[in-house]
């Protein structure tokens, strides 16, 4: 069964799916079940460099990966960043490229509590839960 913005990927081709709508079944490609990603928030080996992090600089709130930066070069980069609302109506996502800064912008998300996820090219789905009320 899946659920809603689960990510699978193929370990034969790469191909990464988002499931849109749940369902029964098995999510196959090049002929195989694909797997799903499991989503890190505190491996401590790679933590500093891979959980999304809200930063708040007065006016200006952004999501960066990690406490130090991660890197961004061809063999080794952050996909894609994402806040996505606690009901799961509201998604905003980055996609980024090598050599890219690896943040994004949420100054005109609505919503006050969130998932950040990212996903690192080699080292998988990343994420960290933000609350407002508790950051202030």
């Amino acid at each position: 069964m899946t659920e809603q913005l689960e990510l699978y990927k193929c370990n034969v081709c790469g191909n990464i799916v988002e499931v849109i709508h749940g369902g029964e079944g098995d999510l196959v490609c090049c002929s195989v079940p694909m797997n799903k990603l499991t989503e890190h928030n505190n491996d401590e080996e790679m933590q500093e460099k891979h959980v999304p992090v809200v930063v708040i600089e007065g006016e200006n709130k952004t999501i960066r990966v990690g406490s130090i930066p991660h890197p961004m070069q061809k063999e080794h980069y952050v996909v894609f960043i994402e806040a996505i609302s606690p009901d799961k109506k509201y998604l905003k996502r980055k996609f980024l490229f090598p050599d890219d800064e690896p943040k994004m912008d949420i100054n005109k998300c609505s919503y006050d509590k969130f998932t950040a996820r990212e996903l690192c090219n080699l080292h998988g789905l990343w994420v960290s839960e933000y609350d407002e009320e508790k950051n202030k």
